[in-house]
């Protein structure tokens, strides 16, 4: 029988929690022990008493991860539980490497292995187990209904007896996962929407969502379905492309982002300018230093009329259908390393060895392995 620990969330303003009580009961039927500390489902509305039900044993903070093989979060588990985690365990969440190299190597000298939720490969078979995406799709749908509360229009066009209301002009820049459920979001509550992204792959998708889209003599086509780092040639040609574009909307949105680096500066302060007084940006790659020159993290300020959103931890937002969602990319993971109710992880399984963070004692992702060693 495999025993699955899930610990509370600790960091500020995290709302979701690993597991819901009905994964929980998946788990339990296919023959595994679920440990869950007391109030982790809290926030997310999930009440303990929904988690006995569902099979799981609700305990306190120090026995949670007591002999757990298996120990499922959200965000990275907190430095102090840390030796209370066997050696033996699987951790298993998103770890955020390249913000902190240091815990990474802590982890890999406690020996865990440690599987990270953002290294998931984006191949067909994985897509069930994709955390970016699902998340990514929560982020989207939220930062469309921050700008609509933000703006001082309306989105939809409205016929009135004081005359015709236009339509709000909104532009999303990245078209990933968080930028067509933007789309999608903004088109149901009426609003003229137009996309942009560097790559000529996403523009059809747009298109299919009914957007217009903007194009430019650029292709960044990167790896595992993001977009590479433009030259300084090309972000001269997109900032010139796009400062008029910008200065004729009513609402920016922006989601470019790319793993484990700073995401791109997309508009300028510059370009803020050209926009109307009353206009507002949105931008959900704050948490990576932003796609607006002058976003502040977890601020909303206001430059010449143009407010500008930085919002953070989108999905965090929306904890009841995140944590459901989270929870089952997790089962679906966990499905790969138990085998007839027994642990049995094939590490050489492309999904789990591209996901693979730390392995007895060894840092295994190349990228992170480098960051530690500079």
């Amino acid at each position: 029988m495999v025993q699955i620990a899930v610990p509370k969330e600790s960091a500020p303003g995290e709302r979701r929690v690993a597991l819901t009580p009905e994964v929980v009961g998946r788990l339990v039927k296919e023959g595994c022990a679920v440990r869950l500390e007391a109030g982790a489902g809290a926030s997310a509305f999930f009440s303990d008493e929904a988690y006995r039900q569902a099979g799981a044993q609700v305990v306190g903070a120090e026995e949670v991860l007591e002999g757990a093989q298996i120990v499922l979060t959200v965000g990275p588990l907190e430095a102090a539980a840390l030796p209370r985690v066997s050696h033996e365990a699987i951790l298993i969440g998103f770890q955020y490497p390249h913000r902190d190299p240091k815990r990474v190597e802590a982890l890999a000298d406690w020996g865990i292995s440690t599987l990270a939720m953002e290294l998931i490969p984006r191949i067909t078979r994985a897509q069930s187990m994709d955390a970016l995406s699902s998340q990514a799709t929560v982020a989207g749908y939220r930062a469309t209904l921050i700008a609509a509360q933000l703006s001082s229009r309306f989105f939809p066009m409205l016929t009135t007896a004081a005359g015709t209301i236009r339509p709000a002009r909104v532009l999303v820049m990245g078209v990933g996962v968080a930028g067509l459920q933007a789309i999608a979001t903004a088109k149901r509550l009426g609003a003229n929407v137009w996309a942009y992204d560097v790559r000529k792959a996403a523009a059809e998708q747009a298109l299919s969502l009914g957007a217009k889209v903007i194009e430019l003599p650029i292709s960044a086509e990167g790896e595992g379905g993001y977009a590479r780092e433009l030259t300084e040639e090309e972000q001269a040609i997109q900032q010139g492309a796009l400062a008029q574009q910008v200065g004729q909307m009513d609402v920016v949105i922006t989601t470019a982002q790319i793993p484990g680096r700073r995401a791109p500066m997309l508009v300028s302060a510059e370009m803020v300018g050209r926009m109307a007084p009353g206009s507002v940006i949105v931008d959900v790659a704050a948490e990576s230093g932003g796609n607006c020159e002058l976003t502040r993290p977890g601020e909303t300020l206001e430059v010449g009329g143009v407010r500008i959103a930085g919002p953070l931890n989108l999905p965090s937002e929306l904890p009841i259908h995140a944590s459901e969602m989270y929870a089952k990319n997790l089962y679906n993971l966990c499905r790969l390393l138990i085998k007839n109710a027994e642990l049995a992880p094939d590490w050489s399984d492309e999904i789990l060895a591209g996901a693979l963070l730390t392995h007895r004692h060894e840092i295994t992702h190349e990228p992170t392995r480098s960051l530690v060693g500079a």
